[in-house]
């Protein structure tokens, strides 16, 4: 998968090449791929690389059409080196690993609002990011400057330092000429604008994705100690078809929060899960710390398993587990059909 051509590839049930193809990433390569791959038989499955990026165009133009898709992985460093690196040898294996089952993983539809959500915490994420930034710049140039203004703004909260360094002029100061002190007075201005400039964004993209989760999922702000920041995060991770998680578990193993096994000879123990999607796995350690504080339920639970002898890191891994199922419960929707 590149961002202006998709290679594509079509196998037999049998495994027989049938045609390899690049085509262009637009809507009307789109169009172009499926038909061409029409002609060569019925298609009902396809693999795609990167569902989540490059290949998120092509992923939604087969989802529309009733075929389904999987997230292919690229192939691993080894059969690489025995079989080399191409296009239409990657377009290849991604069909393979669809027909043999080794690609599981359904492809998110990214046509709902929780895409909408996604771009918006794309954007919040950024804003966050630059407004730490820009408050650690302000304060390190505020370490620097002339021990007068200094001495004049430590005093005050973040919030009204940001207002009156945003009040500042280039001639404050006891020597507006001079170029140092107009260089600092400048940029804790421009600083300070710019925080103020991205808390405003901040709190407009809170209010939209705070919206999103009241209008489609407001079942999931009745549990105790999910707030809508983690209810976004945990929709994000199901994607707009839920559906394709087939059980609770799949869902668990996608946030990272599965027990895997740590077992050796006569020792059987487990661990925390290192993988999955570690913005999910975030969420869920929020929700069960919100829990820990507020919930009497939570509490009690905490104390029991601390009794039964359970280290504080077990107990925190059963409590993010049942925290994985009541969300997945909540979200989503009874199956009409047989899993495939």
């Amino acid at each position: 998968m590149h961002g202006e051509v998709h290679v594509a590839a079509v196998i037999s049930p049998l495994g027989k090449i049938l045609g390899t193809e690049p085509f262009p990433a637009t809507t009307v390569g789109y169009r172009q791929l499926l038909v061409w791959a029409r002609k060569r038989g019925t298609v009902r499955r396809a693999g795609v690389e990167g569902t989540g990026t490059f290949g998120a165009g092509l992923s939604r133009y087969l989802l529309a059409r009733q075929i389904q898709v999987f997230e292919v992985n690229r192939p691993d460093r080894s059969a690489r080196r025995l079989l080399g690196k191409s296009d239409p040898l990657d377009a290849q294996a991604a069909a393979r690993a669809v027909l043999s089952g080794r690609a599981r993983a359904r492809a998110k539809s990214g046509d709902g609002p929780v895409h909408s959500a996604r771009i918006f915490k794309l954007a919040k994420d950024s804003a966050v990011k630059a407004r730490t930034q820009a408050i650690n710049q302000l304060k390190a140039v505020l370490v620097i400057a002339d021990p007068a203004l200094r001495e004049r703004l430590s005093s005050l909260g973040n919030r009204e330092l940001f207002r009156t360094c945003a009040r500042l002029g280039p001639g404050d100061g006891e020597d507006g000429e001079n170029a140092v002190a107009q260089a600092t007075h400048m940029t804790l201005r421009m600083l300070a604008e710019r925080i103020e400039q991205l808390t405003g964004q901040i709190d407009e993209l809170n209010q939209r994705l705070t919206q999103l989760v009241e209008h489609h999922a407001p079942q999931l702000l009745v549990p105790v100690g999910i707030g809508p920041d983690s209810a976004v995060t945990l929709l994000i991770t199901m994607g707009d078809n839920p559906e394709r998680l087939n059980t609770e578990a799949s869902f668990a193993a996608l946030c990272g929060v599965s027990p895997v096994e740590y077992s050796s000879g006569r020792r059987s123990t487990h661990r925390l899960n290192h993988g999955g999607d570690r913005q999910a796995n975030a969420a869920l350690h929020r929700i069960v710390f919100t829990r820990l504080r507020h919930d009497p339920r939570t509490q009690a639970y905490y104390e029991r398993r601390t009794q039964e002898g359970k280290t504080r890191r077990e107990t925190i891994r059963y409590l993010k587990r049942y925290a994985a199922r009541e969300v997945f419960n909540l979200v989503r929707p009874v199956s009409r059909t047989p899993a495939l």
